[in-house]
């Protein structure tokens, strides 16, 4: 077994959500960002809706899915724009929705409406994955537990920690408070600020189930055996 605590290279690419949402991400990167995801095996490759469809015609043949983002990154627009929002992510090809919760209204204490506003895009999404950011570097402990159970009321696959966009990323510690906030059956995805292999081994450890981060491929050649790289585009 690798010190890092994976048995394979596949070990660790099956958690990965190879993932580009850079503002300025064109045609040409996305294919990049899909090549490489076929190359190493990752799980999916996770872009804005603009992409979905070219993401899924340029993996499709192969088993990397497509992750979608949705209400991305301030998670604060309509709960029917949300919902309109998934409905043309999955008639583009979305496999799995990492949906942005309501954060004024979690802040408030407006829990119904942090749990409708999830529970909708659950229904949209029609059994395919939704995963729930809830941006934990804006919230208290105990307002990231009151999250991750509405999350799992309303029926999300995964309570996923950051958008990557917000002032922190995933922490060990917020892993750790979210893998033992929710039951079993629901993943914990970590996300934000994975650029090597000890971080990315420190959240599986955790408890995180999937891993969300642009410098995927920096993490297998690190794995590998090659000297540990710096992504050039900022982890999410």
């Amino acid at each position: 077994m690798s010190t890092s605590g994976f048995k394979s290279a596949l070990d660790l690419a099956r958690l990965i959500d190879h993932t580009l949402l850079k503002p300025t991400a064109s045609q040409a990167d996305i294919g990049i960002l899909c090549r490489e995801a076929i190359a190493h095996g990752f799980w999916s490759v996770c872009v804005a809706g603009t992409w979905v469809a070219t993401a899924h015609m340029a993996v499709r043949g192969s088993p990397v899915k497509v992750c979608a983002v949705v209400g991305f990154p301030l998670g604060n627009a309509s709960s029917t724009a949300k919902a309109a929002e998934t409905a043309a992510a999955v008639k583009d090809g979305a496999d799995e929705i990492d949906m942005v919760i309501n954060l004024g209204a979690l802040k408030a204490g407006d829990i119904d409406t942090v749990t409708s506003d999830i529970r909708n895009i659950v229904t949209v999404a029609a059994g395919r994955p939704v995963k729930t950011i809830l941006e934990t570097c804006f919230l208290t402990d105990g307002e990231k537990r009151i999250a991750a159970k509405a999350a799992v009321a309303a029926g999300a696959a995964f309570v996923k920690t950051s958008t990557g966009f917000g002032r922190g990323g995933a922490t060990v510690a917020d892993v750790t408070l979210l893998r033992q906030a929710v039951d079993a059956g629901t993943g914990v995805k970590a996300s934000g600020g994975i650029r090597d292999l000890a971080t990315a081994t420190a959240m599986v450890a955790a408890g995180a189930t999937r891993l969300g981060t642009s410098a995927s491929v920096a993490l297998m050649s690190e794995l590998a055996g090659g000297r540990p790289k710096t992504a050039d585009i900022k982890s999410y």
